[in-house]
């Protein structure tokens, strides 16, 4: 029985543990970079626009003649291929062929001017460590070509978090101050800028250099207690960021500012369960696991979170909480069922007698709503001694 809770667990949590995977789960990046997207095509090519686009079954494509032959063997000078693009494309571009069984190359290409081309090229080798290919494309965060800007942000957002800790040495800690300043910073990288921040911020206290730090916690802290509306992007990363940085005193300022409570605002909760998260797969060393539970604890009665809450309590194994967790069975459940749903799966999960109990009241007065409950978690009903 307890293996089969066990792997039941397993089950109720995998949304949370998907969103946690990630490198950095303050980013929101999807795609491929360019590095990547260069060493896995068979060919590699400059090319030209010479014709419109054509749209056919949702996908664009338009002719290019071949100007040079970057890798591969397959093609050769003036030379028109037809390649998939996002809308019409002019001038020169990086064309990325892949071998496509019977159709022979199927060509993607991308606007380039000299300045990406020569990024393109010079960027380090997907083989490279990882580390190193970050302290390369550290440099390009903010270029002013939007499309350099947007692959260097990406290479950072996809590469595991241990490696944007070794890379920090090349992470510009006074652009990154300013980059949180700035209002016309595009807001869905300010996550990981205020997460890079204070990475930067913990390895300058760490080497000796306090100015350094203080400036960083500094412009971290305003960040986050400055007033906004309750869709603030990357107020996640922020979070992120301080608890990098301070550690366990971090929580004291979330505490400080009213973001650990039934009443913290729907959008800030969620930010504050994204950085715990965070902290409990990442901080381990520097955040005792306890506290952050207990932080996260805080939220349980909090309704637009409460059912997330409960599903990270049972994740983190904090069962002091399993009286008021089944409190919410008859608050908040009346009126949300996954509230109910995450209930069940804690209790049935918790291996104190205390879950027992209040999982056998629930399941008597209303066994109809608790099977259900049971049922959607995916756990086993446990069987009476």
């Amino acid at each position: 029985m307890v293996r089969s809770l066990q792997i039941g667990l397993i089950v109720f949590n995998v949304g949370i543990q998907a969103a946690t995977s990630l490198a950095c789960p303050f980013c929101d990046v999807v795609g491929r970079p360019l590095a990547a997207r260069r060493d896995a095509a068979s060919v590699v090519a400059v090319g030209e626009a010479v014709g419109a686009a054509n749209e056919s079954n949702g996908v664009i494509q338009q002719p290019f003649v071949i100007r040079s032959i970057v890798r591969g063997r397959d093609l050769h000078a003036d030379q028109v291929v037809s390649g998939r693009v996002p809308g019409r494309v002019e001038g020169t571009t990086m064309l990325f062929g892949e071998l496509n069984g019977e159709e022979g190359i199927r060509f993607e290409a991308v606007a380039a001017d000299e300045t990406l081309l020569g990024y393109i090229a010079a960027a380090p080798a997907i083989e490279a460590p990882q580390a190193t290919r970050l302290r390369w494309f550290a440099r390009f965060l903010e270029h002013p070509d939007r499309t350099i800007a947007d692959d260097a942000f990406m290479e950072f957002g996809l590469a595991p978090y241990g490696d944007v800790v070794a890379a920090a040495d090349a992470l510009d800690g006074e652009k990154l101050r300013r980059w949180l300043d700035e209002p016309g910073i595009d807001q869905r990288r300010r996550g990981f800028y205020g997460l890079a921040c204070g990475i930067v911020a913990a390895r300058a206290g760490d080497s000796g250099h306090v100015a350094e730090s203080n400036a960083c916690l500094a412009v971290l802290e305003r960040a986050i207690a400055t007033p906004a509306n309750d869709f603030r992007s990357g107020y996640d990363g922020l979070l992120g960021g301080l608890l990098v940085a301070k550690g366990e005193t971090a929580l004291e300022v979330m505490e400080s500012l009213g973001l650990l409570a039934d009443d913290t605002r729907a959008g800030d909760a969620r930010h504050v369960l994204a950085a715990l998260r965070f902290a409990h797969e990442f901080l381990a060393d520097n955040v005792p696991q306890e506290r952050i539970a207990a932080a996260a604890a805080r939220l349980v009665s909090n309704p637009a979170v409460a059912a997330d809450v409960v599903v990270d309590l049972a994740r983190y194994a904090h069962w002091s909480s399993v009286a008021q967790v089944a409190t919410l069975w008859n608050t908040l459940g009346r009126d949300d069922p996954l509230v109910r749903r995450s209930v069940a799966g804690y209790l049935m999960a918790c291996p104190l007698a205390t879950a027992k109990d209040h999982a056998a009241n629930l399941a008597a007065r209303e066994r109809a709503l608790w099977d259900a409950a049971v049922k959607a978690v995916g756990l086993p009903a446990r069987k009476a001694d």
